[in-house]
């Protein structure tokens, strides 16, 4: 039994193929968001790809541009064919493509549903990635005279300041490394020297943060130094008092930022899926009430149209039985060329003892 059948007239044929061609046409305008999409998330991490550890990140636009692309060239394809199946010469030239075709719409659309679960799970990977990036290049924020890092600091600064955020996971990041450059540091001062002294690697370790950190909104003037220290501000206590610094990581910020605009898209290409499946079932439904005119001559007659022409489990079994079919002649040729071979092998070896 076809599963989905449908009874279809002159008049329901001509809407439906109508009805298609407008759908179509409004798929290739949903490919062109999808690969504005792609091309927009592209740019904004490329623009922190300084602050990144790998190009992992890039995967989930790449394959928004690229499912974009094929969605505008299949719809595109899609809307021709609809528009010629009004006129019963024009489509004849189109049977031998739909059944393929079909069969790449089948595929394209499960590619589509897989780029929008992407879309939702780059999450835990985008967030290793911002952590060791961010970790690394807050290393490199003093390498002002070292080239291909003198713009770190620049990039460090205008990220904290942007996303409101200070260090990778919170400000006693930067207590951990050494941000201030030798060149700004007086080597004849004993603070100094302490301070280098009591660190094993010999850096210059400080309760300090850049001034990117400083939270405007604030009323008290930013304590940017000696942060931990209660003596050396009025009226302070670090523990109790909130501080006029961001508090938010930069990590938690920017994985939010890109995981809530991933998070959107997912959700729209999961409705041009929706979409899509539409159009390739209405796309279907044609193809077969076309196919099945009993008298060619007669375009006023009645027809049927369907998704499968067998029950889901059915065509399930001849799907299967058919690739058992294409693997025993695999198997049957492979066993005929390793005969040949073996034969060819003999021959030349008895001509020899002779």
């Amino acid at each position: 039994m076809a599963l989905l059948k449908v009874k279809f007239n002159q008049k329901k044929r001509v809407k439906l193929a109508q009805g298609l061609w407008l759908m179509n046409w409004f798929s290739v305008f949903a490919g062109i968001i999808v690969f504005s999409m792609g091309l927009f998330l592209k740019i904004e991490l490329r623009k922190r790809s300084e602050v990144m550890d790998n190009a992992e990140s890039h995967f989930v636009p790449n394959s928004l541009i690229l499912m974009g692309i094929l969605s505008c060239a299949f719809n595109g394809f899609a809307g021709k064919i609809c528009y010629d199946s009004l006129d019963p010469a024009k489509f004849a030239k189109w049977k031998p493509f739909l059944k393929p075709y079909l069969a790449l719409c089948f595929f394209f659309n499960i590619l589509i549903f897989l780029v929008a679960l992407i879309c939702f799970l780059m999450r835990g990977s985008l967030e290793s990635t911002l952590a060791h990036g961010l970790k690394n290049s807050m290393k490199f924020y003093r390498d002002t005279d070292t080239p291909g890092r003198c713009f770190m600091k620049k990039t460090i600064d205008m990220l904290q300041i942007e996303f409101k955020c200070c260090g990778n996971n919170g400000f006693r990041d930067w207590f951990e490394i050494q941000w201030i450059s030798n060149r700004y540091l007086d080597f004849s001062s004993k603070e100094v020297k302490d301070r280098i002294k009591s660190n094993v690697d010999g850096r210059y370790l400080v309760d300090g943060v850049p001034f990117s950190c400083c939270n405007p909104s604030s009323p008290r003037p930013c304590i940017q130094y000696q942060i931990t220290n209660n003596t050396a501000h009025y009226s302070y206590d670090y523990q109790t008092e909130e501080l006029n610094l961001w508090s938010r990581g930069c990590r938690e910020a920017l994985l939010h930022y890109y995981a809530s605009m991933m998070s959107s898209m997912g959700a729209v290409v999961l409705l041009v899926w929706l979409f899509e499946m539409s159009v390739m079932v209405g796309l279907r439904l044609l193809h077969t009430s076309l196919e099945s005119i009993t008298n060619p001559e007669d375009p006023e007659c009645e027809s049927e149209g369907w998704i499968l022409e067998n029950s889901l489990k059915d065509t399930f079994k001849s799907t299967l039985e058919s690739l058992k079919k294409i693997g025993k002649f695999n198997q049957v040729e492979a066993g005929a060329e390793g005969a040949e071979g073996e034969e060819g092998g003999k021959t030349p070896a008895i001509a020899t003892v002779s």
